[in-house]
């Protein structure tokens, strides 16, 4: 009975840890996507000629980032 309860309570405890570390890795990714990947490839579009592509995809990141609200996380 007590291998039982055990055997429950770690699975609940352990749960909310995965869940909990997902949520972090997925945050984390959010902002190494956002502030490292995002200009570095409109920076390498720009250097090898691009500019035509770079430009509207500023654009289009500027223009959503400023209707979307800020308090989205």
């Amino acid at each position: 009975m007590l291998t039982m309860v055990f055997v429950i309570l770690m699975f609940l405890i352990f749960g909310k840890l995965i869940v909990f570390g997902l949520k972090a890795a997925w945050g984390i990714s959010k902002i190494v996507c956002t502030v490292l990947l995002l200009p570095l490839c409109l920076v390498g579009l720009v250097i090898i000629g691009l500019i035509k592509i770079a430009l509207p995809l500023l654009l289009i990141v500027g223009i959503v980032s400023l209707v979307l609200p800020k308090s989205r996380c």
